[in-house]
């Protein structure tokens, strides 16, 4: 089966703020070394996809300066490979996207010229791992002309913040709630789209030019009764980053659960990223690590507990860091103590500052000296 996938990874999140003051949220560092793209990107390349364009928006720099070619993902290639899909002012008068499906909508080349039969939609904001396959079978296998997917979520989510879903008995969506008051059930939609490409086109055509821009809410929903729209469960680990500080910082924590890194690491191929050359981490005879991940090129001479510690950390003797977020190329000098607490790329923490905080994780952006 030929797919062209489509990544949505303009957003803003300002419930991400300031993690996004200098970056897209599908480019917010995760887990070390990777970024949240990296997930939905690794997804589609280890499912077969060959041909992948990724519609930016807001601050892409980071975002692109990542990406790169595409060589990490083996899509430097000349047939298919990495696109990266911008807006822009031409004849027509392109401008921003105004939506999902406007976002599409101005990248229409990518369809039309393209030797692909199928679309697969995804965001650039979603942790998960999955391999698309049996999703792609299943669509076939039903007649579908949308496949959505949805997974039940916990009482670890705000379900007032997704697209809950309806079915009948043969798994075909009867109702989408988007972010309801009060959710009828936990079947959440996750932003998962697969359909027929000819069929996205004609969807697109009838309703972008009269106003309606968002591919769930005006493109998908209106036509529940007219196409046959089906879901497909999803049972692994699966977040959004988007959804705030507080979420950002459990994903994070997440990491260091057994079963998650086997969920996101160790099942469905392997999960890319750019690569830096740098020596693996370093732990001096001072240094005192229990329960973190430390990335390669950091150096620990003081106590790490319940963190997470991206590249090039120098975490200095004394220094004390627990249950936080240390992002790349930061330093923690001498004496210093830092609990429950987030640092952006490129700080400085000086000797013997104590930030704890019991009540909320505070955030320092890019550049900080505390």
């Amino acid at each position: 089966m030929r797919v062209l996938g489509l990544i949505l990874a303009g957003g803003k999140s300002d419930k991400l703020w300031p993690l996004t003051k200098v970056r897209a949220s599908a480019a917010v560092p995760v887990f070390g070394k990777y970024r949240a793209i990296d997930f939905t990107l690794s997804n589609m390349v280890n499912s077969g996809i060959k041909k992948v364009g990724i519609i930016t928006q807001y601050n892409p720099r980071s975002l692109m300066d990542h990406l790169g070619s595409g060589k990490e993902w083996d899509l430097d290639r000349k047939s298919g490979g990495l696109f990266i899909l911008q807006p822009y002012v031409g004849p027509n008068r392109e401008t921003w996207y105004h939506g999902t499906a406007d976002a599409i909508f101005q990248n229409m080349t990518i369809l039309r010229r393209g030797e692909e039969d199928h679309v697969l939609i995804g965001s650039g904001d979603h942790i998960y791992k999955m391999i698309y396959k049996d999703m792609f079978s299943y669509h076939i296998r039903k007649g579908a002309d949308v496949t959505l997917l949805v997974k039940e979520l916990d009482e670890t989510y705000n379900l007032s913040e997704y697209g809950i879903v309806q079915l009948d008995g043969d798994m075909r969506i009867v109702e989408i709630e988007e972010k309801p008051t009060n959710p009828k059930g936990n079947l959440a939609f996750l932003g998962v789209y697969f359909m027929n490409k000819n069929l996205l086109m004609e969807l697109l055509y009838a309703t972008v030019p009269h106003g309606k821009y968002d591919l769930l809410l005006d493109v998908v929903i209106p036509n529940l009764h007219n196409l046959k729209v089906y879901a497909y469960k999803f049972n692994g680990y699966w977040r959004n980053v988007k959804k705030g500080i507080h979420e950002y910082y459990r994903i994070n924590m997440d990491i260091l659960k057994k079963e998650v890194r086997e969920g996101l690491f160790y099942k469905n191929g392997k999960v890319y990223t750019k690569l830096k050359d740098l020596p693996p981490p370093k732990l001096t005879s001072t240094a005192v690590v229990e329960n973190s991940l430390i990335a390669d090129g950091s150096i620990i001479a003081g106590t790490v507990r319940n963190s997470i510690i991206f590249r090039n950390v120098w975490i200095k003797v004394g220094a004390v860091v627990e249950n936080s977020i240390i992002m790349e190329n930061t330093v923690v000098e001498e004496g210093a103590v830092l609990k429950n607490v987030i640092l952006d790329k490129n700080c400085v923490v000086r000797e013997g500052q104590i930030v704890v905080d019991e009540r909320g994780i505070p955030v320092f952006e890019k550049r900080a000296v505390v």
